[in-house]
């Protein structure tokens, strides 16, 4: 049996359709990720999951109990980290887990071996207020308090934003530690390079899911030869492959482009030799292998054509 079955699931806010009729599954023990830019319907999607939100129209099943119906027995099997920094200010990093535990009728102490890898990080800080952490050591904070009732489900709305590049590579570290512990974890991202450390993926943009499947699958999915293009002048390089009759597609990535071409073969050269016409200058063009983002552009762009 999934831990997750969503069906026809739908989130309205007047005429926005914020989750718009998904239907996906998640297994038990996976690590999943949701992969989208702010505004993709990530955040009402997990606060319906996580029973903190009632859904316009469809149904959805988490641990085989309804998130509607069941929403008192559900809760506790449940463990969410919001995206916003939600835990009490005012309260000291102990407090927090004290009173966290305390609301699921547990101790700290009952459950130390789930959190002691995040906790002995911030545990010399114990007596420290929540508002004046880091923001790596609220993460964990609020990642401790998520655990602390043992659940078996884990809900991480884009927990690594605004976190520097060490916390983020720390904070995933931990969750396949957790995963590893059986824990199913489902966690949201706007990082197109966290997609590589889920198992599998669904990118998701306006309320939509573009695409689900291992990382690996869904690079497969692009299927047309992908140039780095870069210039002296990058906007006039811009201007310049736009006009191009064969440009497909472009997308600045970095100091590069990301073009393709609507031609199966065509010859490096020839785009060379044409940019050369428009008076660009310092050309430098390389085959190069599609990324997650790659693929999330491809795949939005299919969506916008049909």
């Amino acid at each position: 049996m999934p831990a997750i079955v969503v069906k026809n699931l739908t989130k309205k806010y007047g005429g926005v359709i914020a989750v718009n009729a998904l239907t996906f599954s998640v297994e038990k023990g996976e690590l999943f990720g949701f992969i989208g830019p702010d505004g993709a319907g990530k955040t009402s999607l997990f606060r319906i999951l996580t029973t903190l939100l009632l859904p316009d129209a469809g149904e959805a099943s988490v641990n085989n109990l309804d998130v509607v119906k069941d929403y008192k027995k559900l809760r506790t099997q449940l463990g969410y980290m919001p995206g916003r920094f939600s835990l009490y200010q005012d309260l000291s990093v102990e407090e927090n887990l004290k009173f966290f535990a305390s609301v699921f009728g547990t101790t700290i102490e009952e459950n130390y071996d789930l959190i002691k890898d995040i906790y002995v990080q911030i545990e010399p800080f114990k007596k420290r207020r929540a508002g004046q952490l880091s923001g790596g050591m609220k993460q964990k904070l609020a990642l401790s308090c998520a655990l602390i009732h043992k659940p078996e489900i884990l809900f991480l709305d884009e927990p690594t934003t605004g976190v520097d590049a060490v916390s983020r590579k720390e904070f995933w570290e931990m969750l396949k530690r957790l995963q590893q512990k059986g824990i199913t974890v489902v966690v949201s991202t706007p990082y197109m390079d966290e997609a590589s450390l889920c198992g599998r993926i669904a990118l998701i943009q306006n309320g939509k899911i573009l695409g689900i499947d291992t990382p690996n699958n869904i690079v497969k999915t692009f299927d047309k030869p992908l140039l780095a293009v870069k210039a002296r002048n990058t906007h006039a390089l811009i201007e310049a492959l736009r006009k191009y009759p064969h440009m497909h597609s472009l997308y600045p990535f970095g100091e590069f482009l990301h073009y393709t071409d609507k031609r199966v073969q065509f010859s490096n050269d020839e785009i060379h030799d044409y940019l050369t016409t428009e008076m660009i200058q310092q050309i430098e063009m390389k085959p190069i292998e599609p990324n997650i983002e790659d693929c999330f552009m491809a795949l939005m762009e299919k969506q916008d054509h049909e």
